[in-house]
């Protein structure tokens, strides 16, 4: 049996321990042959994570001899920063995808069914009946990012609205900040 050595009251812990669980256990990750000596933190290398990792070609993998499948928050930032970037398409060597660049990127799974559902009918967009939650994430995240966006006019508008302490709802009830 293990001896914890922060103190317990009626079988609850004060607090001085870490939270994460089991505090001996390290990262269960091997990165670039070497194992990862990091405390695991409460984050699972799960089968999503592992399919990021091969598709963003990380140099990671799980000990075959870890007896858990938890992370350190290392390596939980470092995948969780490689699903995010968007890689550069090597055929362009102009500019003209630096703004696609700067975009941060909308994890529209992540959402209810029903928010994409409206967001498909506000928009109309075009889509086969009976797609499932990830073909309709897939179909909305292609037209949100064809949407056109006039940065200067909408920087602008939004400073204007700070400035006058205004808000769009007010514009669309027919009040505007000064009559207020």
């Amino acid at each position: 049996m293990i001896q914890r050595e922060y103190p317990m009251n009626n079988g609850f812990s004060t607090g001085e321990e870490d939270s994460r669980g089991n505090s001996d256990q390290i990262c269960c990750l091997v990165d670039d042959s070497d194992r990862c000596r990091r405390p695991a933190g409460n984050a699972s290398y799960s089968k999503r994570i592992q399919k990021t990792v091969v598709q963003r070609r990380l140099k990671l993998n799980i000990d075959p001899q870890a007896r858990h499948t938890y992370i350190c928050d290392y390596h939980k930032t470092m995948i969780q920063c490689a699903r995010t970037k968007q890689r550069r398409p090597k055929d362009s060597e102009d500019d003209s995808h630096e703004a696609e660049m700067d975009s941060p990127e909308v994890d529209w799974v992540q959402l209810q069914v029903n928010t994409l559902k409206r967001y498909k009918k506000h928009y109309k967009v075009p889509t086969k009946p009976g797609f499932n939650k990830n073909q309709l994430a897939e179909a909305i995240q292609k037209h949100f990012k064809s949407l056109p966006v006039n940065e200067k006019e909408i920087v602008t508008y939004f400073i204007y609205m700070v400035k006058t302490n205004g808000n769009k709802l007010d514009q669309k009830n027919g009040m505007n900040s000064d009559s207020v």
